[in-house]
């Protein structure tokens, strides 16, 4: 595998920004890790971090790059700040940049496959919602999408009664506006998805976790649509040894094309 830091001007930000990328590459010599890769470009996962992480935080927080090997899949791993991968209303556009800008500036950048049935996207918590959110904004870029532990009702975090979010990081994200019904909000994104050609989608989160009654939500008012999910609800909190486990259930899940 090639690893690299990544640093680049945004013209959606208007600031210099980071990601960290893991490319395929196929090799026999390295004890203990074989790579592999496709013959054509290959395969990516967009994987999108937490609230109070950023773009290095799966690699120091799992073994991504030795799970990754054997399936000849890249792995691009922006940094988008607090923002709820939202164009803030008090701050910068991290929609556009994540929605827009990254992918264009990925395959200007690096040899990655275009095509939708090679393109995923997944993430945790925060990042968790912004990978659902992506996948029901534009349904045509991803064969697939992930959710492990995610904010998946956001609308309702505001005022909820043990655990709102914090009204600093509310206001900048969204101010004063109302985010019920509107496309940062996931169950209305439900409703304009519902019938479409969505990628295939997958929801994780564990029982005792304090996003469970987000997923509960958001699973249920996918089930009232038709809308189809593979769901994974099993004992587990919010922290890294559930993660570093279910990344590796979505890594089996995904429909990658068999790299040779």
């Amino acid at each position: 595998m090639a690893l690299m830091r990544c640093d680049f001007h945004s013209e959606s930000l208007g600031v210099s920004t980071s990601m960290t990328v893991i490319l395929p590459q196929r090799t026999s010599s390295q004890i203990g890790l074989t790579g592999n890769a496709a013959a054509g470009d290959p395969p990516v996962l967009y994987l999108l971090h937490g609230l109070s992480d950023d773009d290095t935080i799966w690699l120091r927080r799992t073994s991504i790059e030795r799970y990754v090997a054997p399936l000849g899949l890249a792995v691009v791993m922006p940094q988008v700040g607090r923002s709820f991968y939202t164009d803030e209303e008090h701050g910068n556009r991290y929609w556009t940049f994540l929605g827009t800008e990254l992918p264009r500036v990925c395959h200007e950048f690096f040899r990655l496959s275009t095509r939708r049935e090679d393109t995923f996207v997944a993430g945790l918590s925060m990042g968790g919602y912004g990978a659902v959110k992506w996948a029901l904004r534009d349904p045509g870029r991803f064969a697939a999408a992930a959710s492990l532990s995610g904010a998946l009702d956001v609308a309702n975090r505001r005022d909820h009664p043990t655990a709102p979010l914090d009204p600093g990081v509310w206001h900048t994200v969204f101010g004063e506006r109302t985010v019920p019904g509107t496309d940062d909000d996931l169950v209305a994104l439900l409703d304009k998805a519902a019938g479409g050609d969505l990628p295939a989608l997958y929801v994780a989160c564990g029982t005792e976790d304090f996003l469970y009654e987000d997923n509960l939500t958001f699973v249920a008012a996918a089930r009232e649509r038709d809308v189809p999910l593979t769901v994974d609800f099993s004992p587990g909190t919010h922290d890294w040894a559930y993660w570093d486990a279910k990344i590796q259930d979505v890594l089996a899940w995904l429909p990658l094309r068999t790299a040779g």
